[in-house]
């Protein structure tokens, strides 16, 4: 019946004990340690584990692997050594405590390196498990080289061409240096194609020519000088894009190396893909010479009916001409002839491999029309003739021929569904370029703008459709036929769409980018040596002279080349700051790319929310921990992360904001985005306020310059009065302060439909910036906004003002667009002001000082002036009296974690108990004490009056003392699950505090001790702001409840006090299950026998043995009658009391029991003596084994065997007598239980029948 429900429930994992006292040891910057546990067959691929260079990693094994035999092996190198992607070497196992049990056993790596790294473990010789760590890069700026955190990134996006001569470079990139930014992201610098698109690269080693001069070249070098002054003199980092999923069409290597790309000779399956796309060019064509106008179609399409009938011809006069289906079919009479000669030849007997083989299409590898085959084995063993006659033999053909008929109507059906993809996905286009309100209206058909954008390049005079197709089969003419490169919607991102088994291009899915050549690298170097060796040296290229690489086309970029091609970037650049673009929508996709290429920041969109409380969420989302939220241990669990972010108000690719919103929600948008805690950016041209989309493929205009003195009329030229530059320089350098001084804590509060609120707080001092925002998702001039805001309640003290800004419009000349200069709206621009006191604000009314609760202060702040695009940030502090007690908190907290000394105030007037170091008074604790403070169940607790906590909505804690908390905080800290119940009931209230204080003090002696230390931190605990008190509430338990169990393995034995974690752990099962309730458990011992505890009886105020029972298990068998079971208690003594070393309480159980002996048997059921059953054979036995154990492991054991036993039952027949009244040595009492076992044993229970068993027969009464 012995069991130990949730004895091993200790509030944190196994071998995490230790975990909070190492914390206590190392300082608040001291080395971060995190555990990964390793089980069996868990594959953690797709899990994104983040973490920072000066890190410990350490891999410890999982209840599944505990005592197997487990090798770890890394790709992670030796310290000096490079990384080599597949080379791994196995990491020894380091055991501490050198115990036999593998509970603190660990193998560690100590990060030193940036980038992506796998790990994998054996089992045996098998694989077992393994995942992938991201090591963040650590970026360095400055003359001095200061490190630049992650969260601290200011990005802007320049479209290289748009900056001009290599020499007018720093005139306009000033202007990113003024607003605060301390970090540029260029679009590529290299030779762009034909289409001049910035993403379109002629030559990936060139230089781009546009940016010399035509008497000065420049070169590579001279960008790593810009790159490098920027770097030191203007504390600004630069990063370029890599692009490896496609060159330009025109790229003079692409001809030269065809087989880099896919081709019709590399990549035959794309042949009827080719075919369909010639056919829409012509069609295209004919269109827009008119010839299709009598038919329905004019150049200029229009209308809906121009689209039906462009649907019309397709079906009816294109697709019937290119039968594309033939490329799938077999040709039926030359299959049949073939057939024919087969069965005539006499030797026909085949039989089929697999019986359940059918007869298919054979796809013809060269995909010619009709050159599809079956296999002729299966054919002649399917259709036998029944004799060898001709008229047996054609028949048998004719069933051959029907069936070859069969599967080519199927390849006839198919290839329709896929025609009807075709033309949808044609028509969507057409739609969009076309018609759409929102689309670039490209006005009638011609060869620049046709129907459709070509997927295939064709480098030869155009003929008749069919003398192209004959070019397909010849190779020196194919393999110039070109798949363009593009992206597919919601497709399979791991997929390459361009390879033999995917349809895109047949089904024209694929969202084309006609300029460019989608690369085929193959699975290895050796595949493509040319295509391999160019885009690696362009990468050591960028790397050379660039801290950091976008990823172009992430999403579509091969994951074997990214990871090839930034395995060589880091061997020039180790910190190589890493940024992408995913659009995989899945974030477990994401991580696949995330964990496999080592990327730093993930790029997301705020233009992607379509309202602020969508915008407000992405911050929340990508920004920081919830603001109070627990103090973490430097060891703890490795946590799987999100990404982290590179949260951008507008990126080069969205469309204008001032055209989707407002020119007026630029400030509010921008302010919202750069209060997440993560790297922020922006796109040249969004602070100008440029009022369109500044385009990749057709701007050819260069960026205004910076002159402190231009007028807003000037197109040229831009200084602080332009557009909200001068805001976004205080908003940045903003967001630089927050990241470096420890705000990571994020709140966002969505005010009304328009209003935003954000709050960035620091954990240590306890500070925090709100930033409210108005935005203007719709233009104010034509939209209604209610004048009436919202009354706002900031809690704590308001120091300042930081930011108002005010969206405002100013008499200037009209917006123009200017030839030359990429120019914004001239007549908004900010009004701002900063660092002002509240009562000097124009956006603020009036501010008055409130209170919610007894010690939680707010300012309540009417506004009066935050019309849509305003914003206005206030710095706050918690209200003085809440400092104060936050200080005190935090000074008597340093005694368990020196994390707490930032922020810590000592006072004189504390209370008299906090003067004294809690682990001197948990040092006067007995481990039956102990039993009390952390444990007790519902039962225990029951017994003496009370229970365990009731937490309204979710349940009740499992035990009354501080495990039960403990064990619910361990689940909710390391995820921070502030919105758990038990956080909601904290900051509701203080019933749970006053509950665990009031609990302990209630008892006597050194528990109420510890009961009016915990009421003492409690004191100040209730002063400071609700949001604070789960955090700090958390922290006193953690400090109180290691030093507890500190306490309780100095008492035990030096087998616990040195053993391994597990065993520490385990020794604790007898802390939880030994313990002294209200009433006696045990019968009363020997009056003459020393060393028996006593206390005094609350009710009879007289003296009274308090003997440590066990329980025979939690929560059912833990009090009253029955507590004690016999069997039970001995099967577990040895390992509870007597390797623990509490011999005493060992030796007290024994007697007890001795004490009950009765038919030469102790009692199963002990109920206190007087209610003992004997109905148990083993009971006795065990009891003599314990006796026994304690003779061999106890020092002077055997002195046992003389101490006095008060016999209750001295005869079978005689009533209990009291304790004391017949006294023998023990050695007597195992005498008699010996020889009346000798004797043979037979009786009948007591009283019995249903008064004492109900279920029992009469039967099981005898013995």
């Amino acid at each position: 019946m012995f069991y130990l429900g949730n004895s091993f429930d200790f509030g944190v994992p196994l071998i995490l004990l230790k975990d909070f006292k190492a914390s206590r040891i190392q300082n608040g910057h001291g080395k971060q340690i995190r555990i990964l546990l390793l089980n069996e067959m868990e594959k953690l691929e797709k899990t994104l584990f983040r973490l920072e260079q000066g890190f410990e990693l350490q891999f410890r094994l999982g209840p599944t692997l505990q005592g197997k035999a487990v090798t770890v092996y890394t790709n992670y190198p030796f310290p000096g050594e490079t990384f080599n992607r597949e080379k791994f070497r196995s990491l020894d196992w380091e055991n501490p405590t050198e115990r036999e049990d593998d509970s603190d056993k660990y193998c560690k790596l100590n990060l030193q390196q940036s980038g992506s790294f796998q790990y994998y473990f054996l089992q045996g010789n098998e694989k077992s498990g393994g995942g992938y760590i991201v090591v963040d890069p650590v970026l360095r700026v400055g003359s001095d080289d200061h490190v630049l955190p992650l969260d601290c990134v200011t990005l802007q996006t320049f479209l290289a061409k748009g900056l001009g001569p290599l020499d007018e470079w720093e005139d306009r990139l000033r202007v990113a240096k003024e607003s605060g930014y301390n970090m540029i992201h260029f679009t590529p610098l290299q030779t762009l194609g034909l289409s001049r698109s910035c993403y379109s690269l002629a030559d990936q080693l060139e230089l781009n020519p546009d940016f010399s001069r035509p008497n000065k070249k420049y070169t590579w070098h001279d960008v790593g000088q810009v790159v490098e002054k920027l770097k030191k003199e203007w504390n600004i980092l630069c990063i370029t894009d890599v692009v490896y999923n496609h060159t330009a069409a025109n790229s003079k290597w692409i001809q030269e190396h065809p087989e880099s790309a896919y081709n019709l000779v590399n990549s035959p399956h794309l042949k009827p893909a080719w075919v369909l796309d010639r056919a829409l060019w012509h069609f295209s064509c004919d269109v827009a010479e008119g010839k299709y106008k009598e038919k329905g179609i004019p150049a200029l399409i229009e209308n809906d009916q121009h689209m039906n009938c462009i649907r019309k011809i397709i079906w009816e006069d294109i697709f019937p001409k290119i039968q594309l289906w033939e490329f799938f079919q077999v040709d039926v009479h030359k299959a049949v002839e073939q057939f024919r000669r087969l069965l005539t030849q006499g030797n026909r007997r085949v039989t089929k491999s697999d019986p359940k083989q059918h007869l298919k299409i054979i796809q013809d590898p060269e995909y010619r029309r009709l050159g599809c085959t079956v296999d002729m084995n299966i054919a002649l063993a399917t259709f036998i003739p029944h004799d060898d006659g001709p008229a047996a033999i054609e028949e048998c053909c004719n069933w051959f021929r029907n069936r070859i008929d069969e599967l080519n109507s199927e390849k006839h059906q198919l290839m329709n569904y896929h025609q009807e993809q075709a033309v949808n996905c044609l028509l969507g286009n057409v739609f969009y370029e076309r018609l759409a309100g929102h689309g670039p209206k490209l006005g009638p058909v011609t060869r620049r703008y046709p129907l459709v954008t070509r997927y295939f390049t064709f480098p030869f005079e155009e003929m008749a459709l069919s003398a192209e197709e004959s070019m397909i089969h010849l190779p020196n003419k194919a393999c110039f036929f070109m798949a363009h490169n593009g992206w597919v919607m919601g497709d399979d991102p791991l997929r390459n769409f361009a390879e033999p088994g995917s349809d895109v291009y047949l089904r024209r899915e694929l969202i084309c980018w006609g300029d460019s050549v989608k690369l085929r690298y193959g699975n290895k170097p050796e595949d493509c040596p040319y295509l391999w060796a160019h885009m690696k040296k362009y990468t050591e290229i960028t790397a050379t002279y660039f801290q950091g690489v976008r990823l172009d086309n992430c999403h579509s970029t091969p994951l074997h080349v990214a990871e090839y091609m930034l395995d060589a970037a880091r061997k020039l650049q180790p910190n190589l700051y890493v940024v992408a673009e995913l659009f995989t929508g899945n974030e477990e996709l994401d991580n696949i790319f995330v964990t496999r290429l080592g990327i730093s920041s993930l790029i997301r969109e705020a233009m992607s929310a379509y309202n602020s409380h969508e915008e407000g969420r992405l911050v929340y989302r990508y920004g920081g921990e919830p603001v109070g939220s627990f103090v973490q241990p430097c060891l703890r669990p490795l946590m799987p992360a999100i990404a982290h972010a590179l949260f951008m108000d507008i990126t080069h690719d969205n469309e204008c904001p001032i055209v989707h919103r407002s020119a007026y929600d630029a400030l509010p948008s921008t302010t919202i985005v750069s209060m997440a805690c993560c790297a922020s950016g922006s796109t040249r041209g969004y602070d100008e306020l440029v009022p369109h989309q500044i385009s990749v493929v057709s701007e050819e205009r260069f960026y205004t310059k910076w002159n402190p003195g231009a007028s807003p009329s000037n197109t040229g030229d831009v200084s602080f009065q332009s557009g909200i530059i001068a805001a976004r320089c205080a908003i940045n350098k903003l967001h630089q302060e927050l990241g470096a001084k420890g705000f990571i804590q994020v709140y966002v509060d969505q005010v009304d439909e328009d209003i935003v609120a954000v709050t960035r707080h620091s954990p240590s001092i306890h500070q925090s910036v709100v930033a409210v925002s108005r935005t203007a998702f719709r233009n104010p001039k034509t939209s209604f906004y209610s004048k009436e805001v919202p009354q706002m309640c900031i809690p704590g003290k308001i120091e300042e003002v930081v930011l108002e800004a005010r969206t405002i419009e100013r008499n200037t000349k009209p917006y123009k667009k200017d030839e030359n200069s990429i120019n914004g709206l001239p007549n908004i621009t900010v009004e701002i002001r900063e660092h002002i006191q509240l009562n000097e604000s124009k956006i603020v009314k009036q501010a008055g000082v409130a209170t919610k609760g007894p010690n939680e202060y707010i300012q309540e702040i009417e506004f009066e002036n935050l019309s849509p695009g305003s914003v206005i940030i206030f710095r706050v502090s918690l209200d003085p009296h809440a400092q104060v007690a936050v200080g005190i908190l935090r000074n008597h907290l340093t005694q368990f974690s020196p994390h707490f000394k930032s922020g810590s105030l000592v006072v004189d007037n504390a209370d008299p108990i906090l003067k004294i170091p809690f682990a001197s008074i948990a040092s006067k604790l007995t481990l039956t004490e102990l039993n009390q403070i952390l444990y007790r169940c519902e039962s225990e607790e029951q017994e003496d009056g009370g229970g365990c906590y009731d937490i309204p909505n979710w349940s009740s804690l499992k035990y009354a003392g501080l495990q039960g908390l403990m064990s619910v905080l361990a689940e909710i800290r390391p995820k921070n699950d502030l919105g758990h119940p038990f956080c909601e009931n904290l900051r509701s209230g203080d019933w749970m505090i006053d509950y665990v204080s009031g609990r302990l003090i209630s008892r006597s002696g050194n528990i109420a001790e510890v009961g009016k230390w915990l009421q003492a931190m409690f004191f100040y605990l209730k002063q400071i702001p609700r949001y604070l008190i789960p955090c700090y509430f958390d922290a006193i338990l953690i400090g109180a409840y290691t030093t507890l169990l500190d306490a309780a393995w100095k008492q035990m034995s030096s087998f616990v006090q040195n053993g391994s974690t597990f065993v520490k752990h385990l020794s604790l099962g007898s802390v939880q299950m030994c313990g002294v309730g209200k009433f006696p458990s045990l019968p009363l011992l020997s009056p003459s026998l020393l060393d028996v505890s006593y206390r005094m009886n609350e009710i009879t105020k007289e003296k009274q043995q308090c003997c440590a029972s066990l329980a025979a298990g939690l929560p059912h068998f833990s009090s009253g009658l029955f507590r004690c079971w016999g069997r039970d208690t001995f099967i577990a003594l040895k390992g509870l009391l007597l390797v623990t070393g509490r011999y005493l309480e060992a030796r007290n159980i024994i007697l007890a029991f001795a004490g009950t002996l009765r038919h030469g048997l102790i009692p199963n059921l002990l109920g206190e003596g007087t209610y003992a059953r004997y109905n148990c054979r083993d009971a006795v036995w065990w009891w003599l084994q314990c006796i026994q154990d304690y003779c061999k492991m106890v020092p002077n054991g055997v002195d046992i065997l003389k101490c006095p036993v008060s016999r209750m039952y001295p005869t079978d027949d005689s009533a209990p007598l009291p304790a004391g009244t017949l006294d023998q040595p023990l050695f007597e009492v195992i005498q008699e239980a010996m020889q009346r076992h000798m004797q043979g044993i037979q009786f009948r229970e007591r009283n019995a029948g249903p008064q004492i068993d109900r279920n029992m027969k009469d039967e099981g009464m005898e013995f």
